[in-house]
């Protein structure tokens, strides 16, 4: 894949750079390897001052990386507007809260003694060099949801971005060396998929992070495993949204459109599957396809656009063959269920509504990245259940229900790192973020995200000899 800027929105190509070759790539991982050993070593005041300067520059600039995320992956402006917010968010909340997540953990004075110790404490040090493999499609929060903790903790990070996204790439690796972080302390590859073996095998990379589809993480966990190396994995989602009949059905088909589209649909913590108890199930899916067909679809530079194009042509490929081989298996299509006429350029789909899903089409159990949703008829809470698990995925789910029984067993018994309540999935600093199952493993964000990519580290003292 060409390292370009691809404008969704008229498929022209407009900028094109040349990936680092192999000497660029040593001289970025010598450099790397030179900072960790002395950035580690700098205080939390002193990397709090440089995170702070650097979400400063980010808020200045937003307006400007809002339109270059458009340009180059086609969030509608305003979605782009409020992602460059949430990443000055996250900056701030982990400048001000890193020294007491990473804070010295100490045992009780009864373990103390009875491990034989005069004193005990639980340090968390910094892993060193972290590559971070990252999306198109939040092409700046997933970056800083991984960075800001990363250096913080004391890391220094590699950065491979997606190849469609490079000059939002470009932007991050500027971003903090003109905050005033130590040359090397984060530093934009631009580079294909084919050296991130290599450098992921390099002694001098600690540990790298993955945030993609599951083909790409089972590589990287591949090659990191043959390494034992730590990583951390956010893949794919086929999330539900679970409508039972105590809920605000008109607030849950509001809401449920807005989890479905967010992004141009492509979100993996995006609801995709509208699970719905058969005594609201008509009311649900008349509300819920009449909010999907009057969404705007059109130019994301414009601000009446709800929905833009999709990122790449491939994307809106998979997407159409998914609803293809649904309908030919027997699929109603509520709405949508094409590209929108008087759009010849750019890589549009309809807002789509797909009702009688079954299991032998692609849909049921493959994850839609795109504006489409699956709805099921469901006659009980435990058939909810089973089909929100039928899934190899298991990132977020949604339950709307004012029932605390039904609550208590969703809670119990969904596979989902994430259960929002009576409301959409979101990300947020202080939560962690994260799934199970063909979902990944480890977490992002909160103190859990912090402490993945640091050396949990015992330090005894021997008790005084008499």
């Amino acid at each position: 894949m060409p390292i370009a800027t691809v404008n969704p929105t008229t498929g022209r190509t407009l900028l094109s750079f040349d990936a680092l070759d192999a000497a660029g790539v040593e001289r970025c991982l010598a450099l790397a390897a030179r900072t960790a050993a002395t950035y580690r070593r700098t205080s939390f005041a002193e990397r709090s001052a440089l995170l702070e300067r650097a979400a400063d520059l980010l808020e200045a600039e937003a307006e400007d990386v809002a339109r270059t995320m458009t340009v180059e992956m086609g969030k509608p402006l305003a979605a782009a507007r409020a992602e460059a917010a949430k990443c000055v968010k996250a900056m701030r909340w982990y400048a001000a809260r890193a020294e007491s997540l990473l804070a010295d953990e100490h045992p009780t004075d009864a373990d103390v003694r009875d491990a034989g110790a005069s004193a005990v404490r639980v340090r968390y040090r910094p892993l060193g060099v972290v590559l971070a493999v990252m999306p198109w499609n939040f092409p700046l929060w997933q970056v800083v949801r991984f960075a800001a903790p990363a250096l913080m903790a004391g890391n220094v990070g590699l950065l491979k971005h997606s190849s469609n996204v490079p000059q939002t790439a470009l932007y991050l690796g500027d971003l903090f060396q003109r905050a005033g972080f130590p040359q090397g302390c984060f530093q934009t590859l631009l580079i294909g998929s084919g050296p991130v073996e290599g450098i992921l095998r390099d002694p001098r990379v600690a540990a790298a992070t993955l945030t993609g589809s599951e083909p790409a993480g089972r590589a990287v966990a591949s090659v990191a495993g043959d390494e034992v190396k730590k990583t951390v994995l956010e893949l794919g989602g086929s999330d539900p949204y679970i409508v039972m009949p105590s809920a605000d059905i008109a607030r849950a088909a509001r809401t449920a459109v807005t989890a479905r589209v967010q992004n141009n649909g492509q979100s993996c913590i995006a609801a995709k599957r509208f699970i719905v108890h058969t005594d609201v199930y008509e009311e649900f899916a008349r509300l819920f396809t009449d909010g999907m067909r009057a969404l705007t679809v059109g130019d994301p530079m414009e601000e009446s656009t709800d929905v833009g194009p999709l990122a790449t042509e491939s994307g809106r490929a998979d997407v159409e063959e998914l609803v293809d081989d649904a309908v030919r298996h027997g699929a109603t299509v509520l709405c949508g269920g094409r590209r929108p006429p008087g759009r010849p350029d750019g890589w549009f789909y309809e807002p789509t509504v797909l009702a009688d899903v079954t299991p032998q089409m692609r849909v049921d159990l493959e994850e839609t990245f795109g504006p489409v949703a699956t709805l099921y008829r469901v006659d009980s809470l435990d058939e909810a259940v089973e089909r929100a698990n039928r899934t190899p995925f298991g990132l977020s789910s949604n339950v709307w229900t004012r029932e605390d029984s039904d609550l208590e067993r969703f809670v119990a018994e969904l596979e989902a790192g994430g259960i929002f309540v009576n409301g959409m999935t979101a990300s947020h600093p202080a939560l962690p973020f994260g799934g199970v199952k063909r979902s990944g493993y480890g977490r992002e964000l909160s103190g859990h995200g912090i402490r993945e990519f640091c050396n949990i580290t015992t330090v005894w003292e021997a008790a005084e000899q008499g």
